[in-house]
């Protein structure tokens, strides 16, 4: 989106529509060479047999400025989806390997980290990604760790360039790097960032207006986005959580462990679009009702653990809030469709606003009644002081 507009505490890095893909790869390439990148790919047995995984390969193919690929399989059961995965991956060569998650190898070795009292029983993206970082911090030559979902219908290298080139070229000086895109096909989707994260974050900052990880928050333009790319030492420093709250626990986590101006956020210059989470107001359990808890619940807890005291009349008051933030929203997007002739169903709008207002409240009472929650995967810097192998045995397993 060619815009200049910097987003309070955290750089924005436009597309300006004036950066050739040629020329950006030719400087990443170079950087690479005293910077090498580690890229992690989560994926499931599903998403590896859907055709975007086969175009990411494709693509990946001529990323040569990419040292490392760690696939890491998970809900993948079988000895089928392994042996898949690995023929499907063969085209990038010895420097691509697949960590199957569901395997017994690493099926073992979280065995043994759950004995020693480190939970890593709950599966899922985040602890796919947490092992996969392991994986990686094997190899001390690797400096940068760049991450991207695998159902990006729309997939080319452009999307890996623009995370890679902020973090390893030599004349900047970033930790961390979130990308940030236009979810839209025929009309506006990222339901749960438009109506949920964005309204609710507003919210808190007219609750609590000196919390500066509230105003951090803010300053993403999409902080649900799967695609990010950070330091070794972020890396091995971050704790990860294993539910729907990765990606805003991943925000606190950087917030905690390094210098905010050295936190910047990428356009990906594209439409993005990727498979939708089902709504099921239905099932409380399960898709954008299920995600939304695990969200708030962990920015509660992120609050909580700064200091912030949430008393029932606090969440009352930020239910009050975020209805009404969340409402004025919807006039917003109504006018934006309109404009760019997109499809807006509004009621539909509000009755999700009205859904995910009853998160809030659940939320609130999921927290109080477990405050700690059932906490995030300790980082690699405590986990390698119990096992100093444990990263060289999962690249050892890896094939």
């Amino acid at each position: 989106m060619p815009d200049f507009y910097q987003h309070d505490l955290v750089t924005a890095i436009h597309d300006l529509r004036t950066g050739q893909q040629s020329r950006l790869e030719e400087m990443v390439r170079d950087a690479a060479k005293d910077n090498r990148i580690g890229l992690v790919l989560p994926v499931t047995a599903s998403d590896m047999r859907a055709e975007p995984f086969d175009v990411i390969v494709k693509e990946l193919a001529d990323a040569d400025y990419i040292d490392t690929i760690c696939v890491s399989l998970g809900v993948a059961p079988d000895q089928k989806d392994y042996d898949e995965t690995v023929a499907k991956i063969a085209p990038l060569g010895d420097r691509a390997k697949v960590l199957w998650t569901d395997g017994p190898e690493v099926q073992s070795i979280y065995s043994e980290l759950i004995d020693a009292g480190i939970q890593v029983s709950t599966p899922g993206k985040g602890r796919s990604v947490w092992t996969a970082f392991g994986y990686l911090l094997a190899d001390p030559r690797i400096d940068t760790f760049v991450l991207h979902d695998c159902d990006i219908v729309d997939y080319d290298r452009l999307l890996l360039t623009r995370l890679c080139l902020p973090m390893v070229h030599p004349a900047l000086d970033f930790e961390f790097c979130k990308a940030y895109y236009a979810r839209v096909t025929d009309r506006m989707h990222g339901r749960v960032v438009r109506l949920l994260v964005n309204p609710l974050v507003r919210a808190l900052r007219l609750m609590y207006p000196s919390s500066e990880f509230v105003r951090f928050l803010a300053s993403f333009r999409y902080p649900l986005s799967g695609e990010f790319s950070l330091t070794r030492n972020l890396a091995r420093t971050n704790r990860i959580p294993s539910d729907w709250g990765l990606e805003v626990g991943t925000l606190a986590e950087v917030y905690r462990n390094t210098s905010l101006k050295r936190v910047c956020q990428t356009d990906l210059c594209r439409l993005y679009e990727h498979k939708h989470q089902a709504l099921s107001l239905e099932e409380k359990n399960t898709g954008l009702i299920r995600m939304a808890n695990d969200i708030i619940t962990t920015i509660y807890r992120t609050l909580a653990s700064q200091g912030v005291i949430m008393s029932s009349d606090s969440f009352i008051t930020l239910r009050a809030n975020y209805l009404r933030t969340a409402q004025n929203c919807i006039r917003q997007y109504a006018a934006d469709a309109l404009v760019n002739d997109l499809q807006y169903d509004r009621h539909t709008e509000e009755t999700t606003i009205d859904a995910f207002a009853d998160c809030v409240t659940t939320a609130a009472e999921l927290y109080r009644n477990d405050p700690s929650g059932a906490g995030a995967i300790p980082n690699w810097t405590r986990v390698r002081a119990a096992f100093p192998d444990l990263t060289q045995r999962l690249r050892d397993i890896a094939n």
